[in-house]
């Protein structure tokens, strides 16, 4: 049995040799060398894959870091990269998974595949403007992802054994639907691999975290090869070795860093609200929302539509153009300030808006161009998210470890608490920052007043960390 296990080892390495003797490959800034398979292939030579060249994977965060201008192209190569090597280390530490050609196939082409439904200016489109102008809309990119793969096999020809499509659309659902691996009855851990909705770990963060970080010049302190090299399977779900949980807490940790200091910077969410602005009074006119109908025209749809929308001759866009213009000049939303909601009224928060904020104003504020009368389009609210992936629970009480390569031969798996690990780790897992803006300048005054009012009517108390600054505050 030894010998014959060395053979299928020999041969499952001399079989991924001859893939890459008969693939493309090309030179990842993040990964290095990463071989193409001809069956990849099939996907990326097509118009529709391509068109990730034109989604910035940041979205408008270049804005800010001017280095974060790779794209959702070079990303799900990085993804399908690193999801063929997590399924071959498994593949060689596990004989008893039977991880065959199908399986392999099918989770390196979730990898590539799993980002296909993004739109422009990646979440913002899904989370921030379709909300805007669609009510109650559950549109995700999951979801469009697994529709525009049925488009690309119909419209190019692909030649796709149907049970694989299928398997590949299950894997990229696995994220947003837990259900999807709950229905599975054998080789749930595939599910594992790409887009985790068991326990938040998987290749997905591991390309985007060093990817990022690497882009706007802020340096990764997690290396998720240890993680990769480490992983075993027991009772069909990847667990961790119990001396890495300190690794797999620092990629929730990293990953809850690159939201508060790259994803939701105070400036960039700026010249997010008023893109999201200049898209929804442009909607009607270029019909943005409606391409997510059908995945023959939400394939146009990319990252150039505000370039389409401040060239256009349209007079009906013209507020949108002003906008884009304003972008472009740097005449930005102003920041007045921000807060992060108590704890102990996170669980029953509801959005504020900026009719609220209008609410709280103190009367006859006097600034020195004289009294000021807010109106709901004069300011702009957002609250921020940040977690560790699992709300305001501890994401790690989902995962299972084992305590070394003996014990996970004999399926022996448990979770482990943080205060057996340290009593240096947090014991809240969410924020909640709530940040208002002033559409114009000359606002910013009355707008950081009535903030402060608002929370003290709410809280009792002002709950932000200091005043606007008096030098902020001053007419441009």
């Amino acid at each position: 049995m030894e010998t014959s296990g060395k053979e299928d080892s020999v041969q499952f390495t001399d079989c991924i040799y001859q893939d890459r003797s008969l693939s493309k490959h090309v030179r990842d800034n993040v990964h290095g060398i990463i071989y193409l398979e001809p069956f990849c292939l099939k996907f990326i030579d097509t118009a529709q894959f391509q068109r990730l060249r034109d989604l910035k994977q940041l979205g408008l965060t270049d804005m800010v870091y001017p280095g974060a201008v790779h794209s959702r192209f070079e990303h799900s190569l990085g993804v399908y990269w690193l999801a063929g090597e997590a399924i071959n280390k498994l593949k060689l530490y596990h004989e008893d998974l039977k991880i065959d050609s199908f399986d392999r196939r099918t989770v390196k082409l979730a990898g590539l595949l799993h980002d296909i439904g993004h739109g422009p200016f990646s979440h913002m489109f899904e989370r921030e403007f379709l909300p805007q102008v669609i009510n109650g809309c559950t549109w995700s990119h999951e979801e469009m992802s697994v529709k525009m793969i049925d488009y690309i096999v119909e419209e190019n020809n692909i030649d796709i054994d149907p049970a694989e499509l299928k398997r590949v659309q299950e894997l990229i659902r696995a994220s947003s639907n837990h259900g999807e691996q709950n229905s599975v009855t054998k080789k749930r851990f595939l599910y594992d691999i790409v887009a985790n909705g068991r326990t938040g770990i998987d290749v997905d963060k591991f390309d985007y975290m060093v990817r990022d970080s690497r882009a706007c010049g802020i340096g990764c302190s997690f290396q998720f090869e240890r993680l990769m090299e480490t992983m075993r399977v027991i009772d069909d779900e990847i667990c961790y070795r119990a001396s890495d949980y300190l690794t797999v807490h620092k990629l929730f940790a990293t990953r809850a860093d690159l939201h508060r200091t790259v994803y939701t910077h105070a400036k960039v969410k700026a010249v997010e609200l008023m893109a999201i602005d200049a898209m929804c009074h442009a909607n009607s006119a270029f019909k943005i929302a409606e391409s997510i109908q059908s995945a023959a025209e939400f394939w146009k749809l990319d990252d150039t539509i505000l370039k389409r929308i401040e060239t256009s001759d349209d007079p009906e866009v013209k507020e949108a153009k002003d906008l884009i213009h304003r972008i472009r000049r740097r005449d930005l939303y102003q920041f007045c300030n921000e807060y992060s909601v108590p704890k102990e009224n996170l669980e029953h928060f509801k959005d504020i808006t900026p009719k609220d904020i209008v609410c709280s104003e103190v009367p006859n504020i006097l600034l020195k161009s004289g009294s000021v009368t807010l109106k709901e389009e004069d300011v702009a609210v957002c609250t921020v998210k940040i977690d560790l992936t699992h709300g305001r629970k501890n994401p790690l009480e989902r995962i299972n470890f084992f305590k070394d390569y003996e014990s996970a031969l004999h399926g022996e798996k448990f979770p482990i608490q943080d205060d057996r690990i340290s009593h240096l780790l947090p014991t809240f897992y969410q924020d909640k920052i709530v940040r208002v803006y002033a559409k114009k300048p000359e606002l910013v005054a009355a707008v950081s007043e009535a903030f402060e009012n608002y929370q003290k009517v709410t809280y009792g108390r002002t709950e932000q960390v200091h005043p606007t600054p008096k030098k902020k505050q001053r007419k441009a």
